[in-house]
């Protein structure tokens, strides 16, 4: 099993560079990244603007932190958590996402998430009841891009017809798309349209995990936010988790390293 953290890098904490060369350092296998475009301010929706972590305002554009990540090691696994690629153009994210792997070497994952925030989401013209479609879709034609040297797609929210794009990933397949979320029926809608279902390690994960296992299903588990005590970590483990991602306390200077002792000590129960 693949140990990950996810550490939120600002403008006030060390660079994404910087924080992948520790996280590799300490012998962790992956590095997640969040994304936010833009906290609105002025809000009518259930989570508002002023109960959420000042940090989502300060978040880097998450492929330029990507990409600084990988040029900066040469071992570690690159990944979001999540992309929100219901506010992505899917041709120019594809070849974003495609250069990213060839320059790290096919390193780059990725977990796709659909949006939580609805006047985030309309202020990218997107409507909130629409985005689970939108991002099946826009999944689905940039594994096109990816993988065809013709590609071409026709849904109802993506359309275009025969088209060149390069680089292609260096990873057979194109890169790993996990669906990211703990709705109802998202490991179905992992199982028809993703590489696999990354959940926040809620109550009731390892029971899915394990329904999953138990029917046959080889579909890649990626659990984010496994809190790091070693019952927990146990239990992920047993469940049949692909990959348990702490996230890091801090990615300030003097103050990660303490985290990422942290995260050492949970994975050795595992490891």
């Amino acid at each position: 099993m693949e140990i990950g953290v996810h550490a939120t890098c600002t403008d006030e904490t060390l660079r994404p560079d910087e924080v992948a060369v520790l996280v590799e350092q300490a012998g962790i296998d992956a590095l997640h990244f969040g994304e936010h475009s833009h906290i609105p301010v002025g809000r009518d929706s259930e989570s508002p603007a002023e109960g959420m972590p000042r940090e989502w305002a300060r978040l880097p554009d998450l492929l330029i932190a990507l990409t600084t990540a990988a040029l900066a090691t040469t071992r570690l696994r690159v990944s979001s958590a999540v992309i929100q690629l219901a506010l992505r153009e899917p041709i120019t994210t594809a070849k974003a996402l495609a250069t990213i792997d060839v320059l790290s070497r096919g390193r780059l994952d990725l977990i796709v998430g659909h949006g939580a925030i609805t006047e985030q989401m309309r202020n990218h013209g997107v409507d909130p009841g629409t985005r689970y479609d939108l991002v099946r879709e826009r999944m689905l034609a940039m594994r096109e891009i990816w993988r065809e040297e013709e590609a071409s797609f026709h849904g109802k929210f993506v359309r275009f017809d025969s088209i060149l794009s390069w680089p292609k990933p260096v990873q057979p397949g194109g890169v790993p798309l996990f669906f990211g979320g703990n709705s109802p029926g998202s490991e179905e809608r992992a199982l028809e349209y993703g590489d696999g279902w990354a959940p926040l390690a809620l109550a009731g994960v390892p029971d899915r995990i394990r329904t999953l296992r138990n029917a046959g299903h080889q579909l890649r588990v990626v659990a984010v936010g496994v809190p790091t005590d070693r019952a927990g970590v146990e239990e992920y483990a047993a469940a049949g988790a692909d990959r348990i991602v702490f996230r890091l306390a801090s990615a300030m200077p003097g103050e990660i390293e303490r985290s990422l002792d942290e995260v050492r000590s949970a994975a050795a129960a595992v490891v």
